[in-house]
């Protein structure tokens, strides 16, 4: 999208954008510089100090979205909604995410993938994207609704990428459990080497503790995919809207039937209802919910938290102090960066970010810099820098390849 379209979408729901409550105050779009830094900012020290301690091989972003307009034959689909005035809220989040990608509206899925490839050539060499489809939603009975579905990209696409650029992208597969065949599809994704399945529950309408999602927590064990799904409350997709189904504690379900489960974000946005104390139980911070489960000790080696977002300005505060805090975690973390979103400018603060100690002012400065360039160098040089009472998060949590890499069937 130009930056024109852009300026266009701003009175239209800026406010409303992934639940962002603050005015930007280092611009509102991403002005899509090219991804190589300048030598004074690639050598760096902050930049040098972030890549240390790192083994590129190790880091695999698992949280990269997908998304077009179908416009290259790739089987994509964005809903009518985000595409019209008459849903402004819809229109506006579309307008940043586009500029946040950097695509050109005339080549929307190609270029999409080109700026992707370009960020990626500039990080750390051996380091891979995990692109992520997304299923339809569904109903009870299994019938997709794509009139109910924000965005749709098929599994047969990520796929193909991922084999066409293998240096650079794995997949992580999307099935709706209430697909008729949705075991099959399990099987077949597999085969075809997804790293993992993904979910977004209130979404796609998809709850977590149903008996209906047993057989497909089965097929999940059985070829040892791990899940990636959202908890808490979600403000980025519509969908079919039902944020009852992020309630992190409907993922005992899934981790009772031996489900390795990554809770996108630590489930760091809303309230869930306490459903361990009954139908009635208190409406609690989500995030207290997952700590809930992340203390349990039958769930170490099953449950992880993963860190992507966790730095926007509407999550800073208790989420992100206990993740870098809780050293004890840190094994069990994964880092990732919901990609195109730190290319959505207003998303983040980092002067909010100075405010609160995260990080110094040498740090914002550099940081602003890169973000023009490269937004997942950005988030790479943002977390290693970040700091509570000077505790940071472990190597560890960045080599999150430990956690894809482990897949395919089980003997």
């Amino acid at each position: 999208m130009d930056r024109r379209g852009c300026l266009q979408l701003i009175g239209a729901g800026m406010m409303a954008l992934h639940g962002c409550k603050i005015m930007p105050v280092q611009g509102i779009l991403n002005p899509c510089l090219g991804a190589q830094l300048p030598d004074s900012l690639a050598n760096h020290d902050i930049v040098q100090s972030a890549l240390s301690g790192l083994d590129p091989d190790l880091l695999w972003d698992g949280h990269v979205h997908l998304i077009g307009t179908g416009d290259s034959n790739s089987g994509m689909r964005i809903n009518p909604e985000m595409r019209s005035l008459l849903h402004p809220i819809q229109f506006a989040q579309f307008g940043f995410y586009a500029n946040a990608s950097c695509i050109d509206p005339d080549n929307a899925d190609n270029s999409y993938i080109q700026h992707l490839i370009e960020q990626h050539g500039h990080m750390p060499e051996g380091m891979r994207l995990l692109l992520l489809a997304f299923d339809y939603t569904h109903d009870g009975q299994g019938k997709s609704r794509p009139d109910l579905s924000a965005f749709y990209t098929p599994n047969s696409h990520a796929a193909r990428l991922a084999q066409i650029y293998p240096g650079i992208f794995g997949w992580i597969a999307s099935i709706h459990p209430y697909r008729e065949n949705c075991t099959e599809m399990v099987q077949d994704v597999a085969a075809r080497g997804a790293r993992a399945i993904k979910w977004l529950p209130s979404a796609m309408g998809i709850d977590p503790g149903a008996p209906a999602c047993d057989r497909f927590y089965e097929a999940l064990v059985k070829y040892n995919l791990p899940l990636l799904t959202h908890a808490g409350a979600e403000r980025a997709v519509h969908g079919a809207n039902r944020q009852e189904y992020g309630n992190p504690l409907l993922l005992r379900r899934p981790l009772e039937h031996g489900v390795r489960v990554l809770v996108a974000h630590c489930a760091s946005l809303g309230r869930g209802r306490d459903i361990d104390a009954g139908g009635n139980g208190r409406l609690l911070p989500a995030f207290d919910l997952f700590a809930r489960l992340m203390q349990e000790s039958r769930y170490e080696g099953l449950l992880f938290g993963e860190i992507s977002a966790l730095t926007q300005s509407n999550r800073i505060g208790t989420a992100l102090d206990t993740v870098i805090t809780r050293t004890e975690w840190h094994p069990r973390l994964i880092n990732a960066t919901d990609y195109p979103l730190p290319g959505v400018i207003p998303l983040f603060s980092i002067r909010k970010l100075v405010a609160h100690g995260y990080i110094g002012e040498d740090q914002a400065r550099v940081l602003n810099e890169i973000r023009r360039h490269n937004v997942l160098l950005f988030d790479l040089v943002l977390k290693r820098h970040l700091q509570v009472a000077g505790v940071r998060l472990s190597p560890i949590v960045f080599h999150s390849r430990r956690v894809f890499d482990d897949t395919g069937p089980r003997p």
